[in-house]
C-alpha cells in the first residue's frame, strides 16, 4: 500500500469538497444567516487540509488496492467534514445527527433526523440537498473530470465508486468520461429544474427539489415533501424523471451518439421496465380500496411510489403506512432491486438481479444435466465466470450486512416492520421504510449505535460493499 496516493487523493476529495460549500457560504450571507461563521470555518479548514495533502508528491501510478482505500476514506471523511456545517450551527442536536445527515446526502440515501426542515437556513437546506447531487454520479467521478489524473490507471478509482458491477470508460481518455457523465447528467439536472418551475415551485425550492431527484435522495424543503405543492403536473414530472435518472447513463450517451438500438434493447433497461410495470400494476389492484375505488389516485400513488422506491430517491406523495401488507412487501422488494446500474441509484442493480437468476436456472440445468457446460448470457454476451462470482458474492455480502444491521438496531426495540426497513433503506440507500421512519416520520428517535450503525450501513451500500470490506481487511495494508 502507497499511503501517499491515498493521502494525494483524499487532499483533492477535501479540496474539492470546500470548494463546493461555497455556494451555500453565499446563501448564508445574502440571507445574513446565524450559519455562516459555520461554513466559513470549515471551508477555511478542509480547503487547508486539502491543498497540504494534495502536495504531496507521487512517484507511482494509482494501483487497484490504492483506489479502493482512496474510495472508502474519502467517502467517509467527506461525511466526518461536510457535518461540521450542521454540528458547528447548532441545527443538528450533536456530531453523530450531523454525521448521519450528511453521509444520508453524499450517499444519495435521503434518510433524515430532522422532523421539521422548513425551521432550517436555505443555507443549510442547500448544502444538504447539494450533497445529494454531489454524491449521485460520484464525487471522485467528479474530482477526475475537474482535476487531473493520478496515473492511467485510475480508472480504478471509478470502478471502485461508480455504482454497478462494472464500469468503463466511454471514450479513451478517463477524464473525458467523467466529463461527459456530468455534462448528461447537469443537463437532466436543469431541465428538471425548468420543469419544476414550469409547475408552480419557486426557484430554490425546484432547484433543492431537482437535486433531489437527479441525485435520487429525495431530500425536501417540505416536511409535507412534494405533497406540499398539491400538483399533479408535478408529481407525474417526478415520477418520469425518477424513472429516466434511472436508466443507465452511458445508454444515454450511445443514444446521444446515434445508437438508439443498442439502448433501447439493452436487457437491463427492459427488465426494469417491466419491474415498474408489473409493480405498478400489482399495487394499484391492492390498493383501491384504500382510495375508494378510485383509478385516478390509486394508479397515480402507485406509480409515483413504486419509482420512487426502485430508483431508491424515497419521494412519498401519500402515506404508504396505510397500504396493505401485500403493496409493503412488493416496495420491499424494489428496495433491494434498485434500478440500473451505472445510474444514481442503490441497491443491487437490475443487472446483478439479472445475473442471480440466470444463475440460479443455470445451476437447475446443470442439476438436470450433470455434463452440460452452458454460460450466462446477457444482450447476446458471454458473462465472464469473475462477474457471475463477484455478484454471488456481493449479494451474499449484502444480505448479511442487512441481517446484522437489523439485529443492532433491534436493540431500539421498536416495531419489526420499522425496525427491518430502516436497516434495508441504508443499507439500499432508499432512506425511505415503513411505520416510524414512513413518509410522514424520520430517524431522529433511534439511539445514537444505531445512527452510527445506518451511517456505515449508507457508506457500505453506496460504494457497495467491496471498497469498504477491503479496506478493514489485514492484507488490504500489507507491502508488496
Amino acid at each position: 500500500m502507497n499511503l501517499k496516493v491515498v493521502f494525494k487523493v483524499l487532499g483533492t476529495v477535501l479540496f474539492w469538497e470546500s470548494v463546493l460549500m461555497i455556494p451555500s457560504l453565499i446563501i448564508s450571507i445574502i440571507d445574513n444567516s446565524y450559519d455562516r461563521d459555520a461554513f466559513i470555518v470549515t471551508i477555511i479548514l478542509l480547503a487547508f487540509m486539502g491543498l497540504m495533502l494534495k502536495s504531496i508528491k507521487v512517484s507511482v501510478n494509482l494501483r487497484k488496492r490504492e483506489a479502493y482505500a482512496s474510495v472508502a476514506l474519502s467517502w467517509l471523511m467527506m461525511s466526518l467534514c461536510g457535518a461540521l456545517p450542521y454540528y458547528i450551527s447548532g441545527v443538528a442536536p450533536n456530531y453523530i445527527d450531523a454525521l448521519f445527515e450528511t453521509a444520508s446526502g453524499f450517499t444519495t440515501t435521503g434518510a433524515t433526523i430532522f422532523a421539521n426542515v422548513e425551521i432550517l437556513p436555505r443555507s443549510i437546506l442547500f448544502w444538504r440537498s447539494f450533497t445529494l447531487w454531489i454524491g449521485g454520479m460520484g464525487v471522485l467521478v467528479f474530482t477526475l473530470a475537474l482535476a487531473p489524473s493520478l496515473g492511467a490507471r485510475s480508472i480504478f478509482l471509478m470502478r471502485a465508486e461508480f455504482p454497478g458491477p462494472s464500469s468503463g470508460k466511454l471514450v479513451p481518455k478517463l477524464s473525458d468520461t467523467a466529463k461527459i457523465l456530468y455534462i448528461i447528467y447537469s443537463i437532466m439536472t436543469g431541465v428538471t429544474i425548468f420543469l419544476f418551475l414550469l409547475g408552480g415551485m419557486p426557484l430554490f425550492d425546484a432547484v433543492i427539489h431537482a437535486f433531489g431527484t437527479a441525485g435520487t435522495g429525495g431530500f425536501s424543503v417540505k416536511s409535507g415533501g412534494l405533497g406540499h405543492y398539491g400538483s399533479s403536473f408535478i408529481e407525474w414530472t417526478t415520477l418520469v424523471l425518477m424513472f429516466l435518472f434511472g436508466i443507465n447513463f452511458s445508454l444515454y450517451y450511445a443514444a446521444l451518439k446515434g445508437n438508439w438500438k443498442t439502448a433501447i434493447k439493452n436487457d437491463e433497461l427492459k427488465i426494469y421496465f417491466i419491474f415498474v410495470i408489473l409493480s405498478v400494476l400489482l399495487i394499484f389492484i391492492n390498493i383501491l380500496p384504500v382510495y375508494n375505488f378510485s383509478i385516478s389516485d390509486s394508479i397515480r400513488n402507485s406509480a409515483f411510489q413504486v419509482t420512487s422506491i426502485i430508483t431508491t430517491t424515497g419521494f412519498a406523495a401519500t402515506d404508504i403506512n396505510i397500504w396493505p401488507l401485500l403493496s409493503k412487501i412488493v416496495l420491499m422488494i424494489l428496495m433491494v432491486t434498485g434500478a440500473c446500474s451505472g445510474s444514481t441509484t442503490g441497491g443491487l442493480k437490475m443487472i446483478r438481479v439479472i445475473i442471480l437468476f440466470k444463475s440460479v436456472i443455470r445451476e437447475i440445468n446443470h442439476t438436470i444435466h450433470p455434463s452440460s457446460v452452458s454460460k450466462i448470457k446477457i444482450g447476446g454476451k458471454s458473462v465472464d465466470d469473475d462477474v457471475v462470482d463477484n455478484t454471488l458474492i456481493f449479494f451474499f455480502t449484502y444480505i448479511l450486512i442487512l441481517f446484522v444491521s437489523a439485529m443492532i438496531l433491534s436493540l431500539d426495540n421498536f416495531d419489526f416492520m420499522t425496525t427491518f426497513s430502516a436497516a434495508l433503506a441504508s443499507v439500499s440507500n432508499t432512506g425511505s421504510g415503513f411505520e416510524l421512519i414512513g413518509p410522514l416520520g424520520n430517524f431522529s428517535q433511534f439511539s445514537n449505535l444505531s445512527k452510527i450503525t445506518m451511517t456505515l450501513c449508507m457508506i457500505i451500500g453506496r460504494l457497495e460493499v467491496l471498497p469498504v470490506i477491503a479496506l478493514v481487511s489485514p492484507t488490504m495494508w500489507q507491502k508488496q
